[in-house]
């Protein structure tokens, strides 16, 4: 079927209301109470259901009306299934095993997070690709950039220095594209491709683009190679976590969408197995290493054609019918598709007024909705926090570890064949150590993943830098440098690892989904470049123990930013987390400092069990009444716990 005209969303009952529709729009602004609304809530049940009547037949969609309208009454009221006499119990019994089975899901599902997951194995094998070659293009390329390896070329020191920066330089150019261009390329492609059209140009750039680098002849080709490298990159960082955001049940959503870390993790692991299993190969092992990177996007081009599109995205494009028949293939039942499917469209309009209350028209130019990531307060405040997680990963130092952990075990006295080992056994672990995150991010919360990680990567990273006092003479030097690097590791990859991307993809709206996530992509990305350009010459002025002793007390910077200024997403609907998004950050903050603070403090260090557990959210629940207008329980029973 054709695209189809856009449903007129105020014309309908939904906000027909002016005191409920100024209501909506205040709270979504400005929301000082902390409760967080269903857009459907408080509509009484004959307008919801000739809504829904308006709805179907301006998407043509009344073929399918009687599952929009039972859809409808369950979107509005979730938690109370027995009371809604439109379903049977079957129906009832599906609704219930999304809680009970939360991971029992259609294949397609699946299927389309598998290929994400390689889309994330690409980005992992990238970069240890270059970590491993690190040991032996400078060489090459005649720009040696470590003391033993200038030494034995004959190279001053003020040229060795120099060579650092260009190492530094060619290391940080993939990461450099992703923040400057391909970053915010993603964009336009997002929205005039969808997300499978701009993971596949991404995927093709990742297939070609390490084959051109295993070929060069000098640093200069390399840095081009690794320019385009970037721009695939940066395509499927910015579109991959959002794509699975967006297709994902709210209950595992955040496990479905840390597969991105997850497999990232796996990438870096299959990367240094390739590098150990070529690096006998003489003068071309770099080659090999850096060219290695093309196997896992070849399944990717292959594959991602295969899966359905966004339905939030073809509902953005008000392609109505194609969204249902890609949530059919997404969800167990017709009728959770088309409770997905109305209740997409509701908050729909409720960002619509958002943005037109605001003072702006809607629009797709590019330069508008960038403006509105400042000028919108729930906007700016999602930009904030998405901007801290972004930032922390890479001021916790993990990516000095996954640039360059050949050369810092090199530095520690070991031979290429056992820094490639080391580095091998970083990668396991951080694989390994990853999995966990799948189960607790959507039980611990990202919040509380990132406040018990931070604290251990802290003291871990502190006690690696020490351990280079230890004489390098002594067994133990290289030993214990590993010992608590994989402990860092190990802590890292639960914690800061999954979340930065699986919150990043959650936390716009809709309407401004593509630019929030191209800003928050863009801003880790310009760190990683800073810290790609100037850790091989960090090493050298200020020694391995100053590098990991700067990047362990930025831990500690990065653990009071998140505890103040970082809400909690955990199972709460894309939709929903508008309101989570619209408490004021000061609000959030003082809460944090005069009630979380001394909670955790009376409970967990003064052992008082029965300290009352203080709540920020108050998610409103449904009450059904014989009236025909149905009742709202304000309070709720339900509370996001923030900790």
């Amino acid at each position: 079927m054709e695209k189809v005209s856009e449903p007129s969303g105020k014309r309908g009952s939904v906000f027909a209301d002016e005191t409920r529709r100024r209501q909506s729009v205040a709270q979504l602004t400005e929301n000082t109470s902390g409760e967080i609304k269903n857009p459907l809530i408080g509509i009484p049940k004959n307008q919801l259901l000739r809504d829904v009547e308006g709805f179907a037949a301006d998407a043509h969609l009344t073929d399918i009306l009687p599952l929009l309208q039972k859809g409808a009454l369950v979107a509005q009221n979730p938690t109370g299934i027995d009371q809604i006499t439109e379903l049977n119990d079957e129906e009832r019994q599906v609704l219930r095993n999304e809680v009970q089975h939360r991971w029992r899901h259609p294949k397609q599902l699946y299927f389309t997070i598998i290929l994400n997951s390689i889309a994330a194995a690409v980005q992992g094998w990238d970069q240890t690709g270059s970590n491993g070659a690190n040991l032996s293009f400078p060489i090459f390329f005649g720009i040696p950039d470590t003391t033993a390896s200038c030494a034995a070329a004959g190279v001053s020191s003020a040229a060795c220095a120099s060579n650092s920066w260009i190492v530094g330089f060619i290391n940080s150019c993939p990461y450099v594209a992703i923040c400057f261009f391909a970053g915010w390329l993603s964009d336009p492609l997002n929205n005039y491709l969808g997300r499978r059209g701009t993971i596949f140009i991404g995927a093709v750039f990742s297939l070609l683009s390490p084959l051109g680098s295993a070929f060069t002849q000098h640093w200069g080709q390399l840095v081009a190679c690794r320019l385009l490298l970037g721009t695939g990159m940066g395509l499927k960082e910015v579109t991959v976590p959002v794509f699975s955001a967006e297709i994902a049940p709210a209950i595992i959503r955040g496990g479905l969408v840390m597969t991105w870390q997850l497999w990232t993790a796996f990438g870096i692991f299959l990367g240094t197995c390739a590098n150990l299993a070529v690096v006998n190969a003489g003068k071309n092992t770099w080659r090999l290493q850096l060219g290695s990177a093309f196997l896992p996007a070849v399944p990717l081009v292959l594959g991602i054609w295969f899966c359905p599109e966004s339905p939030r995205w073809l509902m953005k494009k008000h392609k109505y019918d194609k969204a249902y028949k890609s949530l059919v293939r997404l969800r167990n039942t017709p009728l959770q598709a088309a409770r997905d499917l109305y209740y997409i469209h509701a908050q729909l309009v409720a960002e619509e007024l958002l943005v037109e209350a605001s003072g702006f028209a809607k629009t797709d130019n590019f330069f508008t909705r960038f403006y509105e990531l400042f000028s919108i307060p729930r906007n700016r405040r999602a930009v904030q926090a998405s901007g801290i997680v972004m930032i922390a990963q890479q001021m916790c130092g993990i990516n000095i570890m996954s640039f360059y952990s050949s050369s810092i075990f090199s530095d520690a006295g070991a031979s290429n064949l056992t820094a490639l080992l080391a580095t091998w056994g970083f990668g396991l672990v951080n694989f390994v150590f990853a999995w966990p995150a799948v189960w607790t991010i959507d039980t611990f919360g990202r919040r509380g993943l990132l406040l018990f990680t931070f604290p251990n990567m802290f003291w871990t990273l502190l006690a690696g830098g020490f351990c280079y006092w230890i004489p390098a003479s002594s067994p133990a030097h290289l030993g214990m440098v590993a010992f608590f690097v994989y402990l860092f590791d190990a802590f890292y990859s639960p914690g800061e690892g999954p979340v930065p991307f699986a919150y990043s993809a959650e936390v716009f709206p809709l309407s401004h989904r593509e630019v929030g996530m191209s800003w928050a992509v863009a801003t880790n990305n310009f760190w990683a470049g800073v810290l790609s350009l100037t850790f091989p010459r960090m090493l050298i002025a200020m020694k391995p123990q100053g590098a990991f002793g700067f990047y362990a007390a930025l831990n500690i910077v990065a653990l009071v930013l998140i505890f103040l200024f970082l809400p909690e997403t955990k199972q709460r609907t894309l939709e929903e987390l508008d309101y989570v998004f619209a408490v004021p950050t000061r609000r959030h903050a003082h809460y944090q400092l005069t009630q979380a603070l001394p909670y955790w403090f009376k409970r967990y260090i003064l052992f008082r069990k029965n300290t009352p557990v203080p709540h920020l959210y108050h998610f409103e629940t449904y009450q059904t009444s014989d009236s025909e207008t149905d009742n709202i329980n304000e309070g709720g029973t339900g509370h996001a716990k923030e900790v």
